[in-house]
């Protein structure tokens, strides 16, 4: 039914879906695999990683995006990853409530999702659900990183492109020129 339901393109059976897929419980996980075998293949969507510094205007940079992207027709998903908490394990994962100009529209779904505590601006299963996100039809997946510092180049291995929103004066020259971060993204988008 599950398979179903994210094949018609059913919201709730596409987050009940991804629920499973992030699950770390034995049976979940048992599941999802039965999940993504009935689902079959799909071809891969155009993933774009957005990545930055804390503050620097990710989710407006993506709320942009994703408007002109559906005046041409698209369907995009939008995967935002929080920080966990070291101290409760919870996180916030408020960026739904950011992009409020497309958080309800029915060609666009955002899932907002902890990291977990996983290195890199990713969380554990991100690439998972990348994947149920293409076999629920999405040909556009925007991958918003945690906010990020210069070594948590994770998410290069699992987009197309990768975006670097940054804050104008983050730094002097020599900032500039380091390796890391940098070195990976394909364009860098100076915000505010």
């Amino acid at each position: 039914q599950l398979a179903i339901g994210v094949r018609q393109g059913q919201r709730r059976a596409l987050a009940r879906a991804l629920t499973l897929v992030e699950s770390d419980l034995a049976e979940h996980q048992r599941l999802a695999l039965s999940l993504f075998t009935r689902l079959g293949d799909a071809p891969r969507a155009f993933r774009l990683g957005i990545t930055g510094p804390p503050g620097a205007g990710k989710s407006t940079v993506i709320e942009r995006l994703v408007l002109s992207w559906l005046e041409s027709g698209q369907k995009v998903a939008v995967l935002a990853i929080d920080p966990s908490s070291r101290k409760t394990g919870g996180s916030l994962l408020g960026d739904k409530t950011r992009m409020s100009a497309i958080a309800q529209h029915p060609d666009v779904f955002i899932r907002p999702s902890p990291n977990s505590e996983t290195l890199g601006g990713l969380g554990r299963r991100t690439p998972l659900m990348c994947s149920l996100l293409e076999r629920a039809g999405y040909r556009r997946i925007i991958v918003e990183t945690v906010g990020v510092g210069q070594s948590e180049i994770g998410v290069r291995f699992l987009v197309d492109r990768l975006l670097l929103v940054s804050l104008p004066g983050a730094g002097d020259e020599i900032q500039g020129i380091k390796r890391g971060l940098m070195e990976e993204v394909d364009v860098v988008a100076v915000n505010k």
